[in-house]
């Protein structure tokens, strides 16, 4: 059998906070319930989820505007990180998001590690690399990273 619930928090891969859904019994009772992810599509739940999702909304709008601020702070920007390097130009390590964030830090521009990507994994050669930055949902910028020799 199946219950009708208005979703009061977002749940991946199930509903949105606010959402209106059609759910099996057992899934509501034994977990969406419970854990209040969910409650009956019943006043007063379905105005406090009206209400949370509207908050919600403007929360990311919020975030959307930091990140677009964020972005332009980056567009184009280049950062130079010095590693130890060995016989064939090959790095000691790597450089992984830590370091870039770090480095985006110095500059003052703060970028949480797992907005970077490196699709390939950490970079292990001297020289530019193109590293991309997903600030939020629709906000990506790309910089650039150079890698030079310390000594």
């Amino acid at each position: 059998s199946f219950m009708k619930v208005v979703f009061l928090e977002s749940v991946e891969g199930t509903a949105q906070v606010g959402e209106v859904k059609v759910v099996k019994n057992r899934f509501a009772r034994n977990y969406l319930l419970p854990r209040k992810l969910a409650a009956p599509a019943v006043e007063p739940y379905l105005g406090r989820a009206e209400a949370r999702a509207a908050r919600e909304v403007k929360q990311q709008v919020i975030l959307d505007g930091d990140a677009v601020v964020v972005a332009e702070q980056l567009e184009g920007k280049r950062i130079t990180l010095s590693a130890r390097v060995g016989e064939q130009g090959k790095l000691f390590g790597s450089v992984g998001p830590i370091d870039i964030a770090a480095a985006l830090e110095k500059v003052g521009v703060e970028v949480a590690r797992a907005e970077i990507r490196l699709p390939d994994g950490p970079l292990h050669e001297l020289g530019d690399h193109t590293v991309g930055l997903h600030l939020h949902i629709d906000v990506n910028v790309d910089i650039t990273v150079q890698i030079v020799a310390e000594n």
